[in-house]
């Protein structure tokens, strides 16, 4: 009996796992991956013009992405922003790999071992300079260019699209990039 229950369990376990960890993969109903995406014109630096406030990036000035390709054809991710309040630069290291096919900018994200969440390119200038980031639900959104600054009008457009997919864009954060630290 206690080896059913043990073997039971196992099997719970695994199930709501995989129920958590699918559901930090998907998306917002409301965006559509950029189609046909290269990740070769992707790679690079990226600086955070606009988010959504989370825990992870609270407090973070001078936010920015750097993406390379590693040798097995994953994405190794640099994100790094300078915490205001402790007076110090914060950088987290991690791995992107595509959720389905390569040319689909569908991504999942991991910082932390085995648990992944969502990167979804829903809005991409044909010259790979100005993008709209998702995660796997509307809480999460990032406005992220190839420079550090971006005039207001630019800005606007690029909030109103995010708007229209359904995001809460009058919470937006705009970190600062230009003050000397």
């Amino acid at each position: 009996m206690k080896k059913k229950l043990i073997t039971i369990t196992r099997a719970m376990f695994a199930l709501l796992s995989s129920i958590l960890l699918a559901g930090c993969t998907g998306m917002p109903q409301s965006v559509e991956p950029v189609s046909p995406f290269s990740v070769d014109k992707y790679l690079g630096t990226w600086y955070e013009i606009a988010r959504l406030d989370h825990s992870f990036e609270r407090g973070l000035s001078h936010v920015s992405a750097v993406y390379t390709l590693n040798d097995d054809g994953s994405i190794k991710v640099i994100n790094r922003g300078y915490d205001t309040e402790e007076q110090q630069w914060q950088q987290a290291d991690g791995r992107a790999v595509f959720v389905d096919d390569t040319d689909k900018a569908h991504l999942k994200v991991s910082f932390f071992g085995p648990f992944y969440s969502s990167y979804v390119v829903f809005f991409l200038e044909p010259d790979y300079s100005i993008a709209l980031v998702s995660g796997y639900n509307t809480d999460y959104l990032w406005l992220l260019a190839r420079e550090p600054v971006m005039d207001e009008a630019r800005i606007d457009r690029y909030v109103a699209i995010a708007e229209q997919a359904g995001f809460a864009t009058d919470k937006l954060l705009y970190p600062d990039q230009l003050q000397k630290m």
